[in-house]
């Protein structure tokens, strides 16, 4: 296994930033957020399309960041950290409870191309065809595409948010050329949002859209950076099995040491190295039941 020397990785810096005027503005009108929207998806596109960013990494964390919202409209406590441990801490035949399930939706909704099947695995509650007829809903520019299904989802099953917005998201991602879904909607709209209908829900996509966008590249940016750093100090590692654990960190938001293709104590240790390498973050602040990420 191979990684790219620090000075071949000149890519991070050229990803393009976000232009000041696409956010410095506050706007109303429908046509004119709609704009500024679309301006921002299409430098996320560029973003996206940049090899030095970690693309099933940066997915999987805006996947918590999407379950996290998801929970918060269901009125549940669980952040963050509570979400990771419901679902990398589960031991064989433990379930994960509704927000464990919540935060797992999101994540099998981004593991795969976007495809009817690989939905109703995020989605086991729905049929396919109940899926495809979904993601028909919607017509026109891809906004407007994605706010129709979120539309018709919500008509139909106004508790049904999750699922809503998981096909929103795959809508928009079909809509973009995007093969995978990429979580935006769902940390950008506020509650009463989902309430909304017609223009109103197209205006709150939007501005959704266009705080998310900025989130996401910040976060890209951020895990390119990092991703490169840990990819820098892979050779310094020494412990059978390290490269492929590295390349786990590379696709995941959070991993736990036992989860590692190592034995129990090596796979602490090498967890240990490359936070004192500065390559990882332990992310609970416990001494026990850890989790590591980029």
């Amino acid at each position: 296994m191979t990684f790219a020397r620090p000075d071949h990785i000149s890519d991070l810096d050229t990803l393009p930033r976000m232009p000041a005027w696409v956010t410095s503005v506050r706007v109303e009108p429908l046509e004119d957020v709609a704009f500024l929207s679309g301006a921002a998806l299409a430098h996320l596109h560029l973003v996206l399309g940049r090899d030095c960013v970690p693309q099933t990494l940066l997915r999987d964390r805006l996947a918590l960041r999407a379950a996290e919202a998801c929970v918060a409209f269901s009125g549940r406590p669980e952040r963050a950290g509570e979400l990771r441990d419901s679902v990398h801490l589960l031991r064989p035949g433990d379930l994960p409870g509704p927000a464990g399930e919540t935060c797992l939706a999101w994540r099998r909704a981004t593991e795969r191309p976007v495809t009817v099947k690989s939905l109703v695995r995020a989605l086991p509650e729905l049929q396919g065809d109940q899926i495809a007829t979904s993601l028909d809903a919607g017509q026109g520019a891809p906004v407007t595409r994605a706010a129709m299904v979120l539309d018709a989802v919500l008509r139909e099953a106004p508790r049904a948010d999750v699922a809503g917005l998981i096909l929103a998201d795959a809508t928009l991602a079909q809509a973009l050329g995007w093969d995978r879904l990429v979580p935006l909607l769902a940390a950008g709209l506020k509650r009463a949002d989902l309430r909304k209908r017609g223009d109103d829900l197209r205006l709150a996509c939007h501005r959704a859209l266009l705080s998310s966008v900025v989130v996401a590249v910040r976060q890209a940016a951020d895990l390119a950076r990092r991703a490169a750093h840990l990819k820098a100090v892979a050779p310094k590692l020494r412990a059978k099995g390290a490269g492929d654990a590295v390349e786990m960190f590379l696709t995941r938001d959070a991993i736990a040491p036992s989860a590692l293709p190592l034995p129990d104590r090596a796979a602490r240790r090498l967890c240990d190295r490359l936070v004192d390498l500065g390559a990882l973050r332990e992310l609970t602040g416990r001494d026990t039941f850890r989790l590591y990420g980029v």
